[in-house]
């Protein structure tokens, strides 16, 4: 049965709201949102909810999921694959998704470099062998720059119907505060972490001893590793097996960061376009020129800069004019514009990336726009 399925059935007159893994997943989408980590480990991620929720936070551009069963796994991963809006607004950050499927106790190089691992009601679940083996693993091997640890607290127990002895019949054994602070307080001693408690679910009032119904630590290391402190011995072999892998268009690439500034130039010089045609459109209104009147004006804005575009075109202040069946659109007005300006950073880079994908006029100053059907 699903962990939190089985959680929500013990909580009976203690109502937890919202719902007390949704308190936990919350927890720690603020502490991204505080530390602003790049890369985050979720071990023991089950269903990929946490893992999830943490895909839209802009600062993250690595996740990875690690669990002992593929299938939990497989059911909702394909929650974190892109979505058509993904590429059509290719976001700034570059994001990229893994799922492995091994056990916490093993050792492997794909989880070297993360900024913030977390554990959400895992360690509960590990067999004696796997429990002494998870902080060499964790604190000695990945050795990230922070670990959220959270697990049950026995203390609550009593407090919640229907529970006899642990709240999931797969755990292994559920601590005390003191046992869990006592097993905390050792591995920040041995491996050079700071460690503060606390927790979510308060008890209810008059009961603040009880402790919270699920006890967290936060654990932060002291010091930057260097190549003397880094427990650096790399297995032979890969210890899990990748089951998922999504990598997320970004504006970081050349590919997509070129299919967004074609779209926005081609968009832009379409508003200057419709701008300037309603301009003349009102003047020939307002004069009650007729018909003919605003051909003539198309006709007379073409003949105002000569014939010679090359030699007007140098100057950035021309304006975008009627050129036959065409509006000749400066590219100096497109970089004008905010958006261009900030997918772009220069005119260079603007110049470069739509030569060829879009009309420009012989010189190249100028995006040419066609009227026809105007």
């Amino acid at each position: 049965m699903d962990k939190n399925v089985q959680e929500e059935r013990f909580m009976g007159m203690i109502k937890f709201t919202p719902p007390l893994y949704k308190q936990r997943y919350q927890f720690i989408k603020d502490l991204v949102g505080k530390y602003k980590p790049k890369k985050v480990a979720d071990l023991g991620c089950a269903d990929c909810t946490l893992l999830w929720m943490l895909k839209f936070c802009s600062c993250i551009e690595v996740l990875a999921g690690l669990d002992i069963c593929e299938n939990v796994m497989k059911e909702k991963m394909h929650r974190l694959s892109p979505l058509p809006g993904d590429y059509l607004q290719p976001a700034e950050r570059s994001l990229t998704v893994t799922l492995h499927h091994g056990s916490v106790a093993h050792k492997d190089p794909c989880m070297l470099g993360f900024d913030l691992v977390t554990c959400i009601e895992l360690i509960e679940h590990l067999e004696e062998s796997e429990l002494e083996k998870f902080p060499e693993v964790v604190f000695g091997f990945m050795a990230p720059t922070m670990v959220v640890i959270s697990t049950p607290n026995s203390e609550f127990n009593p407090l919640l119907p229907g529970v006899t002895l642990f709240r999931h019949p797969d755990h292994k054994f559920e601590w005390n505060q003191a046992e869990f602070q006592s097993w905390a307080l050792n591995i920040a001693r041995c491996y050079d972490y700071s460690v503060e408690f606390t927790g979510v679910g308060p008890p209810p009032t008059g009961m603040e001893d009880v402790g919270f119904c699920t006890q967290i630590g936060v654990f932060v290391r002291k010091y930057s590793q260097t190549s003397e402190t880094a427990h650096f011995e790399k297995p032979t072999k890969a210890a899990y097996k990748t089951v998922f892998k999504a990598v997320y268009p970004s504006l970081k690439d050349e590919k997509y960061l070129q299919n967004a500034v074609v779209s926005e130039v081609i968009f832009t010089a379409q508003v200057i376009k419709r701008s300037l045609l309603d301009h003349l459109k009102s003047e020939h209104e307002e004069y009650n020129d007729g018909p003919v009147e605003i051909k003539s004006k198309f006709q007379h804005s073409k003949n105002c800069v000569s014939e010679d575009l090359e030699k007007l075109a140098v100057g950035k202040s021309l304006e975008p004019f009627v050129n036959g069946n065409a509006v000749y659109v400066p590219l100096t007005k497109i970089f004008s514009f905010p958006k261009v300006n900030q997918l772009c950073g220069t005119f260079e880079k603007l110049c470069k990336l739509i030569t060829g994908k879009v009309t420009l006029s012989s010189d190249g100053s100028g995006v040419m726009v066609n009227t026809e059907h105007e």
